[in-house]
């Protein structure tokens, strides 16, 4: 069975031993997760937690979560030593207020695809639009969206046609 962080031959200690001045045990609960090559790993979590506290949590956990949880203290030990007041919490945080910008973004976008449509299927021939409409401009847009192009959706949208030249003119 492999040793991490230990070299054949001579045992090197892990990266908490040698931060804790201590002889590394050939059963160390932190070589397998804390390599000698990697010293800042152990000392973030270190600095955060304890070796003490890191120490139980890995005694209490199946070997097989053992990973994880050291995955979840470093990322949570780097988190707090770049931010010590909010950690973890102030990146989901930020992540979230990004999320609601995108949201709002993404609602305006829809909004304004559905506006689109709605002028395109009222600038159709045959559909009750005056000489006066926005439509019939002459501008390339408008010809664009002639009688050859229909509308690529599968929505029901109801047309109220009395009130269709006020509502484009308020857009």
């Amino acid at each position: 069975m492999k040793e991490s962080g230990r070299k054949q031959g001579a045992p090197s200690p892990c990266a908490a031993c040698k931060l804790l001045r201590r002889r590394c045990a050939q059963d160390c609960v932190f070589a397998p997760y804390f390599p000698a090559d990697d010293p800042q790993k152990f000392a973030n979590v270190h600095k955060v937690f304890g070796a003490s506290n890191v120490n139980k949590m890995l005694q209490e956990l199946p070997v097989d979560q053992r990973g994880d949880a050291v995955s979840s203290m470093v990322y949570e030990a780097n988190a707090r030593v770049r931010d010590p007041v909010y950690g973890c919490v102030g990146a989901i945080s930020s992540l979230q207020q990004q999320i609601d910008v995108l949201q709002t973004q993404l609602a305006l976008a829809q909004a304004e695809v559905v506006h689109l449509r709605v002028r395109q299927t009222a600038s159709m021939p045959n559909h009750g639009v005056g000489p006066g409409s926005p439509s019939s401009s002459g501008s390339p847009s408008s010809r664009l969206m002639g009688s050859q192009v229909k509308p690529n959706f599968d929505m029901d949208m109801v047309v109220d046609q009395s009130s269709l030249g006020e509502s484009m003119w308020l857009c």
